[in-house]
């Protein structure tokens, strides 16, 4: 495989033209501006034009500690923990009493009641599709700081959904939560310039303990190479996803700090199951067999990962384990893959019925290895006659929901954020799920995923997790390339209690301190 390296040959010169404006052009550096103020400078690598946390897909407000979730995962052991609310229990499954916490003030000064939250929740099954198929809410009552909460159907793992971002709760009464949502988090925004950076200060009245900090940047920037050097240079204190390439130049720097945690992501090659080539089950099989997962892994994230056979990490409980040996990979078995689909290869072109095989791949640059891994897919399918033209889009999601154009793309979910399998093999695979890109719908998975939702004894459930994902794997309805590391690099000598987290969602917290 040819090595594809990132740009990292930028000068002085790009620095002068703005490379780090993203972080805030308006700014004048640290040193000409000096504040006794304890501040936290964090740069993300996804940008977003809405604050609104019902609907915005990188779950800015959470990760900057603006909004919380009435429950929250238990990184540690895999479960769910108390926040905004103190305890859930349910009989049946299907009806639910939630009981709030008493000292919670949004940020307005307003007491969070149970009817508040009632309104919030009510305003995300409106607002989102996605949370209306997730939680399966039919109705809910608020008596002071108590919820009765009836579901669609017995619905054992009601709780664990709560979790996800988008169930934040807001003072909805608020006249403009696109741009300023009140939530009841360590951190009250001030300013937020889409797609550039939001300035939040300290919640003096947070329910928790207020911050430590005095104020908080959480700015955006979508070049990994631009991140590095904002941290480099000392513009920001706290970069989330530096260049893989320059982590060893990082980490000469004194006090400065590199961290990789294993999460739950996986990057993934999604299929168009509504492409008439995909369609074709052996071609699924030949485009899975051209993956270079352990040289992607070694060459792409210098081995900050490990390569994928399903969604899932090993580690995990309800993780599969496949037989390796009976997988069959590299150029021979896509070549006979593509064979018993019906093609030959003709003057160096894969034909079939007179039609080369042509697709297109789609990708995008807020995860910067996921066009390098475009780019060495398609090198690898040109050597038998495929041709891979590859598309940059800017936002994934809204993409691929609207659009039926292309064939494959490059993608990255977290496959087990709420410490189940119940989110992921929802929302990719159910027919009614928000991140069902592939437009799969096959009545057997659903059957499976159905049962699963139904089910509450762990045992049970991990195993239909595993069915479900080998039924996916057999089936390729989409292939698995690497688990991705999760890196973070930040200045030590001035950054104290950060936790890079596995979920990837609780990152600016009342914890968060500098030296």
């Amino acid at each position: 495989m040819n090595k594809k390296t990132p740009l990292l040959v930028l000068t002085s010169l790009v620095l002068s033209t703005g490379l780090l404006s993203a972080c805030g052009s308006s700014e004048t550096s640290p040193a000409a501006q000096p504040s006794t103020d304890k501040n936290v400078h964090f740069l993300y690598n996804f940008s977003t034009n809405s604050l609104d946390p019902h609907v915005d897909s990188s779950y800015v407000p959470l990760r900057a500690g603006i909004t919380e979730t009435l429950v929250r995962l238990d990184e540690e052991n895999l479960t769910v923990a108390p926040w905004l609310a103190e305890s859930w229990e349910s009989e049946d499954g299907q009806h639910w009493t939630i009981d709030l916490r008493d000292d919670v003030i949004f940020q307005n000064g307003k007491p969070m009641t149970g009817e508040s939250v009632k309104a919030s929740l009510e305003r995300a099954l409106t607002e989102s599709a996605a949370i209306q198929n997730a939680l399966k809410i039919d109705t809910i009552e608020a008596e002071g700081d108590k919820l009765e909460i009836t579901t669609t159907q017995p619905f054992p793992e009601f709780a664990s959904e709560l979790v996800n971002p988008n169930t934040a709760i807001i003072d909805v009464s608020e006249p403009d939560i696109v741009n300023k949502p009140i939530g009841t988090g360590p951190f009250k925004l001030t300013s937020f310039t889409p797609g550039s950076k939001l300035e939040l200060d300290r919640y003096d009245e947070y329910w928790a303990g207020a911050s430590p900090l005095d104020s908080v940047t959480f700015s955006f920037n979508e070049d990994a190479n631009a991140r590095t050097l904002a941290l480099q240079s000392g513009q920001v204190d706290v970069v989330y996803r530096p260049e893989v390439e320059s982590l060893e130049s990082l980490k000469a720097i004194d006090g400065m700090t590199v961290e990789s945690t294993s999460t739950f992501r996986v990057h993934q090659m999604t299929m168009n199951m509504q492409r008439e080539s995909i369609k074709d089950l052996n071609v699924r099989r030949a485009l899975d067999a051209l993956i270079d997962r352990q040289g992607i892994v070694d060459t792409i994230l210098l081995g900050y990962g490990e390569s994928a056979i399903g969604p899932f990490l090993p580690s995990l409980p309800f993780a599969p384990t496949y037989d390796k040996s009976a997988s069959q990979s590299g150029e021979e078995a896509a070549v006979n893959y593509l064979k018993e689909a019906g093609y030959t290869l003709q003057n160096g072109v894969m034909t079939k019925d007179g039609k080369p095989l042509q697709l297109t791949l789609l990708t995008y640059s807020a995860r910067a290895d996921l066009p390098l891994i475009a780019q060495v897919f398609q090198s690898d399918a040109k050597k038998i006659g495929i041709d891979v033209q590859i598309r940059q889009i800017d936002t994934p999601e809204d993409y691929m929901a609207s659009n039926r154009d292309w064939d494959i793309a490059t993608y990255s979910n977290l496959t087990a954020p709420r410490g189940d399998a119940g989110y992921y093999l929802n929302a990719t695979y159910h027919p009614k799920g928000a991140l069902n890109f592939s437009g799969s719908e096959d009545p057997e998975l659903t059957a499976i995923i159905d049962e699963l939702n139904l089910t509450v004894d762990p045992e049970k459930r991990a195993e239909l997790a595993e069915k479900a994902a080998n039924y996916v794997h057999d089936n390729v309805l989409n292939s698995f390339v690497l688990h991705p590391g999760t890196i973070v690099a930040y200045n030590g000598k001035k950054i104290k209690n950060w936790v890079t987290t596995r979920s990837e969602y609780y990152m600016i917290t009342n914890k968060l301190d500098v030296m």
